[in-house]
């Protein structure tokens, strides 16, 4: 059952939009989508969430396969299994990164006679064109993951409470750091893209240790980078190697807001003959729970997945069939808060004048403590697929593969 909770913490971070998308009312014929199409469901309707049908397709929109390998490893498959199972036809597409291409993915949604859109965004500009031309056609739009500030705002924003998440990255760095003993530790912030709403909340919460240490002088905020497009063609690399030559190799911790900038941090320290430094991640990626086994990554951020997308393909069934997104029962606890389309700032409340519901997930820190108890236990992550190749010579490996 939800629980109403108002606020959210938030500083830092304009929205910005592209140019307006073509006009979609202009196709004549539905082409078919840019990686790979989810299952379609015989029975064409689906029970939503406290009564009602959903007669129409439901399709989700995802971002690409190289900023995280979540969308495609986990997302997509958590998403046609709900909807399979709801009887609900369905369309899962990729726009591998491309905006021009997404919009087109949802061009031939709203020309489908899609009931409901799941977008994950590739920037908040596109994104925003892409909700307000299918409302402007009717058709409801369940913001994923990623908010987009600046559009007139989904019918519900999906996610993880974000500000927490970065919050969650400084409760397990900050004693690893102070354990230095640096007077002061050299601290990196490599940043998400500035397209990304996200990147702004997640540094929010890891922000605000950062800033308190930063006063009290124990600790040197030496670079502050947002990484553009998360660092899908290897950015976070060139930009953690110029750091390092700035800084004259010279530090002592990074908060990386995902496992891929992780990696990529990783690859410029070793090149460097730097580290391992307190690093922080997120995703719970088979990559990032394999560094932080060798010692290379602290931690890793698990949002799982699975909740994630049983929410928003419950929240999307519900409005499917005319009812409130808001209202939806899971298995997996959330809570509904109110964020505001036009900046993505805190509401007072859920509802509201440019007010979206924003169902938020709690998200969970994985050290090599617990691993075990969270991914492995959960299976969002397998024994086999952590233990392969120098990995498997780790203690954690050794008694468990």
């Amino acid at each position: 059952m939800t629980r109403l909770l108002y606020g959210l913490k938030r500083s830092g971070g304009a929205g910005w939009r592209l140019a307006a998308l073509l006009s979609v009312f202009a196709l004549a014929a539905v082409a078919a989508g840019c990686g790979g199409g989810g299952t379609s469901a015989s029975s064409g309707t689906a029970a939503g969430t406290g009564g009602g049908t959903c007669d129409k397709p439901i399709w989700v929109l995802l971002p690409d396969s190289a900023s995280s390998p979540r969308w495609e490893s986990d997302d997509r498959p958590y998403f046609d299994k709900a909807f399979t199972a709801a009887g609900a036809e369905h369309k899962i597409v990729n726009a591998e990164n491309d905006a021009a291409t997404q919009q087109s993915q949802a061009e031939q949604a709203i020309a489908a006679g899609a009931g409901v859109i799941v977008l994950v965004s590739l920037d908040t500009g596109s994104g925003g064109a892409i909700i307000d031309s299918a409302k402007g056609a009717g058709v409801q739009v369940i913001e994923y993951d990623r908010f987009n500030t600046g559009s007139s705002g989904g019918a519900a924003y999906v996610s993880f409470d974000n500000v927490q998440v970065g919050a969650t990255m400084a409760e397990v760095l900050e004693p690893a750091i102070d354990a230095l003993g640096k007077s002061p530790a050299n601290v990196v912030e490599l940043n998400g893209g500035e397209e990304d709403n996200n990147a702004f909340l997640f540094k929010d919460g890891y922000d605000a240790t950062v800033q308190k240490h930063v006063t009290d002088g124990t600790w040197k905020l030496v670079a502050d980078q947002f990484v553009p497009g998360w660092g899908a063609n290897g950015e976070g690399q060139t930009i953690m190697e110029q750091i390092l030559t700035k800084e004259n190799n010279k530090v002592d911790a990074v908060f990386a807001a995902n496992d891929n900038l992780a990696q990529q941090a990783i690859n410029a320290l070793e090149a460097a003959g730097i580290g391992p430094v307190p690093l922080s991640g997120q995703d719970a990626s088979a990559a990032g729970i394999q560094n932080i086994l060798l010692g290379k990554q602290t931690m890793t951020v698990y949002k799982p997945i699975q909740a994630e997308a049983d929410v928003a393909s419950k929240a999307a069934l519900a409005l499917c069939a005319g009812k409130d997104p808001s209202a939806i029962q899971s298995e997996f606890d959330f809570q509904t808060i109110g964020i505001k389309a036009a900046d993505g700032k805190p509401a007072e409340s859920p509802t509201g004048d440019g007010v979206v519901p924003y169902l938020a997930l709690t998200p969970i820190g994985v050290t090599v403590d617990n691993i075990a108890d969270t991914v492995i236990k959960d299976k969002f992550r397998t024994i086999a697929e952590v233990c392969t190749g120098d990995t498997l010579n780790t203690d954690f490996c050794k008694a468990n593969s």
